[in-house]
């Protein structure tokens, strides 16, 4: 992805912001958004198979899946 920056600086030629084309902003917030979403998903993931591991290694009786959904 290639953008068009424009750097804002002081009088000491120190940058202080950035400009970009909004067109290119929206792309750029787009791909944040669903990085985070990917990265949700991945953690959650991880978690549930904690969670799995956990329960195997139990020797509590384990609930069965249609006694789960049977529950809701």
């Amino acid at each position: 992805m290639k953008i068009a920056l424009q750097y804002v600086s002081d009088l000491n030629g120190k940058p202080h912001a950035v400009q970009m084309p909004v067109s290119e902003w929206e792309k750029v917030l787009s791909h944040i958004k669903k990085s985070e979403q990917v990265l949700k998903i991945k953690s959650d993931l991880k978690v549930a198979f904690k969670q799995v591991d956990t329960i195997r290694k139990s020797k509590a009786k384990k609930q069965t899946l249609t006694d789960f959904l049977n529950e809701l």
